[in-house]
């Protein structure tokens, strides 16, 4: 997405001529759920300078629409959603969507916003003299509009059949994302049945997480207009592959990519502090699964075998590693970068990358020794074979998983105010859902992070 900032009223009157009608801007919560005001199309001006009301409590929204507040926020006072006009984008229908900055009535940032807490990590890498970039991928499966399945039809994982099948959703896709200003750099079916993936090139990080917002309301305006809906559950059906939402991450100092130093002549060309950046997240990684995989469906995603990541390693193109690691060259023009596997569409992406980064730049700032590459692939591995390696898996129980947030580097990015908001929603989520069977569950929260 452009950087560019436009006019406020240049903007209105660029909207007005492409026929838009009403603009909408949105905010997210710990949650991963998508919030948003909107005004009519003259009064942009106001939604940038002044912005919409929004009660701080949408911060503590949970997955059953219930309100979980902390002793930062509850029904008193108020917050300013105030359009980014650079973020803007025209969709169709006579809409047109951006992000806002969340603040205060005295237009302080929010302290708790997701997009604030990504800004200022990334503000803390420029400090260090750092600057990273962010691919996104995200997964989904087709369902009928009220989440049901679709009928079982032929589909070959990552074949041409389901192209063929879905050629014009996915080519509307392409057009109406293509015409917003998205990256689209790839689109293929997944595994699953009725599953997709669309890769976005990587931005700046922040932008990179708004791209993912507005990749998924394109995905929510084409399928609708097909007479589908797309789930982005970590797992849509219990007894099926689930969803990820892996990000790629680049680090560079002084315009050299960590992860490919011509100066080093290190296997795969890490530099140091490019090692140090991976340690960090491998060493962090269990701490940030209440961010990354914090749902209560997502540990059922992570098991050995499913390329989810579940495997605490790293390795060169190895799809079982929690970080996969991807060398430069011609066949990966963009540059070496890191995959993080295990991040899930439950993850907000401002949260995630933020914490991401910020494990990363805590394994730079402690100087924490690059582990030996794993070159093997784990998902072939029982119990035993792993612990004779040295290995071991990722959390799946929510309980655990959010009793490992507590004193982690994670919680330490987000911030008491945000970090607080995190807890109280994911463990209401296990208070209200625990009953439930495998089924029960995921057909509940089938269609929640939908747009």
């Amino acid at each position: 997405m452009s950087s560019s900032v436009p006019d406020a009223d240049d903007l209105t009157e660029s909207l007005t001529r492409q026929g838009v009608r009403v603009v909408a801007g949105w905010a997210t919560n710990a949650s991963n759920l998508v919030h948003a005001k909107s005004m009519p199309v003259e009064r942009t001006a106001a939604f940038v300078a002044a912005g919409a009301g929004m009660s701080q409590v949408h911060h503590g929204y949970s997955l059953d629409g219930s309100i979980q507040l902390t002793p930062f926020y509850d029904a008193v006072g108020d917050l300013r959603m105030r359009l980014v006009p650079e973020g803007v984008r025209v969709l169709p229908g006579g809409l047109a969507a951006g992000p806002t900055h969340v603040v205060t009535q005295d237009g302080e940032p929010d302290p708790t916003a997701p997009r604030h807490v990504l800004a200022e990590m990334v503000d803390r890498l420029a400090a260090a003299g750092l600057t990273a970039r962010v691919g996104h991928e995200l997964e989904f499966v087709l369902v009928a509009p009220d989440g049901s399945a679709l009928p079982h039809a032929a589909w070959t994982p990552y074949g041409l059949t389901a192209l063929v099948d879905r050629s014009a959703l996915i080519g509307e896709i392409v057009d109406v994302a293509t015409a917003a200003g998205l990256g689209i750099e790839q689109v293929h079916a997944e595994y699953g049945a009725h599953q997709l993936e669309v890769s976005l090139a990587p931005e700046a990080p922040v932008a990179g997480a708004d791209s993912v917002i507005l990749l998924k309301t394109v995905i929510g305006i084409v399928t609708r207009a097909h007479g589908l809906a797309a789930s982005f559950s970590p797992v849509p059906f219990a007894s099926t592959v689930g969803n990820g939402a892996h990000q790629h991450l680049s680090l560079a100092a002084e315009g050299v990519n960590l992860f490919d130093d011509p100066a080093v002549t290190t296997p795969h060309r890490i530099s140091t502090r490019g090692g140090h950046a991976i340690a960090g997240l491998l060493d962090g990684l269990i701490g940030a699964q209440a961010v990354l995989t914090g749902s209560i469906v997502s540990g059922r995603r992570l098991r050995p075998g499913l390329w989810s990541g579940a495997t605490i390693c790293w390795g060169a193109e190895n799809r079982e590693a929690a970080v996969r690691f991807l060398a430069g060259g011609p066949s990966n023009p963009h540059g070496a970068n890191i995959e993080a596997k295990l991040v899930d569409p439950s993850a907000n992406p401002y949260l995630a990358s933020a914490v991401l980064l910020g494990l990363a730049h805590d394994g730079i700032e402690r100087r924490l020794p690059l582990p030996p590459e794993t070159v093997r692939d784990t998902g072939q591995l029982d119990d035993a074979d792993r612990a004779r390696a040295g290995l071991s898996l990722v959390l799946t129980d929510q309980g655990a998983i959010l009793d490992a947030f507590t004193g982690s580097v994670a919680e330490r990015v987000l911030g008491e105010r945000a970090a607080a908001a995190l807890i109280a929603v994911r463990r209401h989520e296990r208070d209200a859902f625990a009953g439930l069977a495998p089924e029960q569950l995921c057909e509940r929260l089938r269609l929640t992070w939908s747009i």
